[in-house]
């Protein structure tokens, strides 16, 4: 059975940086597009970043671009999200989620395409 697990959130201070990992095990990540979503508290699930199976092609959403950068390393089977100059509104918990696609080289940024999330991992930014 296919597993995602995240880690790496935490309580960071405004301005600052940090890095999550997420492992995929039970498959293998080549076959997978692979995104990261967030929710905060009272707020729907949103797309954060994406990227396709090669590393060619990947999608942010507008409020991370230029700060956030999606990276994957398919021979350890993980996917990173390097945060950078974080703000207060990018607190929520954050989702690695993958999307079964051995063909293919298009993003999604919708969460309905993605089969396969993990649990979560939780992001606070202190002000």
């Amino acid at each position: 059975q296919v597993q995602l697990v995240e880690s790496g959130g935490g309580l960071v201070q405004a301005g600052g940086s940090l890095r999550l990992s997420c492992v995929l095990s039970g498959g293998t990540l080549y076959h997978y597009i692979m995104g990261w979503f967030r929710q905060a508290p009272g707020k729907e699930r949103e797309f954060v970043a994406g990227i396709n199976r090669n590393s060619r092609n990947t999608e942010y959403a507008h409020p991370v671009k230029g700060r956030f950068t999606i990276s994957r390393d398919n021979d350890k089977n993980t996917v990173y999200l390097q945060m950078n100059s974080v703000k207060s509104e990018d607190t929520a918990v954050y989702y690695c989620a993958g999307d079964y696609r051995p063909v293919g080289t298009g993003v999604s940024t919708t969460s309905s395409s993605y089969d396969t999330w993990g649990q979560g991992t939780q992001v606070t930014v202190s002000s």
